[in-house]
């Protein structure tokens, strides 16, 4: 980093009257607009335009943050200890003396960083705002029945089927080696048509052939299925007892999802 002092020049760049986020970003645009290097910044003529711009925003009455000030007087600081006279005799046990200006350029570096990343995110974001995210959905209303028939609630039947999982996962062994496999919703509906013609079943004995939370799933999604098509019929005797499904009035109707 060279250390000799610089002679004024007669270009003035014109600045306008603009909000920096700091002086910092301040001295970045005007190294910029004087098309200087960061590491060979011309003290003298940057901090002729700094103070320019000072008087400029005090000349328009607007208010000035400290931090402006501040950085004025570090420059000027910077700029006597460059037009400091340097001895012209060489002295091998001389140390040589560090560059001024070293401090400033690794702040200028590490805000440089800063407004890069931040300008990074602000680009993220406006591409987020241009995204268009769907609300959730309502369920449709013709989907739910209020009341499984005849007398148990959609609620109680979801509550026995939780009970069904909590069990199924104290069972579940530590170590799985075999891959079950997949069973289709119409599949299920088509056994469980199959247990109940030959007779009432208990809700929970739907769920003693599967072995994955994928099928416990399948078989409860198939029992609300044919609950709906009125193909079974569930039934609480008493309360707090055992869910039964028995045959339904449509139970010899074809499967109406296919």
């Amino acid at each position: 980093m060279s250390t000799k002092p610089v002679t004024e020049h007669p270009y003035q760049p014109t600045i306008k009257i603009a909000d920096f986020e700091g002086p910092l970003d301040l001295l970045l645009h005007l190294i910029r607009e004087n098309k200087m290097d960061i590491y060979d910044i011309q003290i003298a003529r940057i901090t002729s335009q700094y103070l320019d711009f000072l008087h400029q925003q005090q000349a328009h009455q607007l208010e000035i943050a400290g931090d402006y000030f501040v950085m004025a007087a570090t420059l000027m600081n910077i700029k006597s200890q460059l037009l400091l006279p340097q001895s012209s005799e060489p002295d091998e046990e001389a140390e040589e003396l560090p560059d001024p200006r070293e401090e400033l350029v690794e702040q200028l570096l590490e805000y440089q960083r800063y407004k890069k990343a931040a300008d990074q995110l602000k680009d993220k974001e406006s591409l987020r705002q241009q995204e268009y995210t769907r609300p959730a959905m309502h369920v449709p209303r013709e989907l739910i029945s209020a009341h499984v028939e005849p007398g148990v609630t959609v609620n109680q039947l979801q509550a026995a089927f939780v009970e069904v999982l909590k069990k199924h996962r104290l069972a579940q062994p530590l170590v799985e080696t075999v891959a079950t496999e997949k069973v289709s919703v119409a599949e299920r509906m088509a056994a469980v048509v199959k247990q109940v013609k030959a007779g009432p079943v208990q809700f929970t004995a739907l769920f003693a052939g599967d072995r994955s939370r994928d099928q416990l799933v399948t078989t409860f999604i198939a029992v609300l299925e044919l609950s709906k098509h009125q193909r079974i019929a569930v039934q609480q005797v008493e309360l707090f007892g055992p869910i039964i499904l028995v045959k339904g009035t449509r139970i010899d109707d074809e499967d109406t999802s296919k």
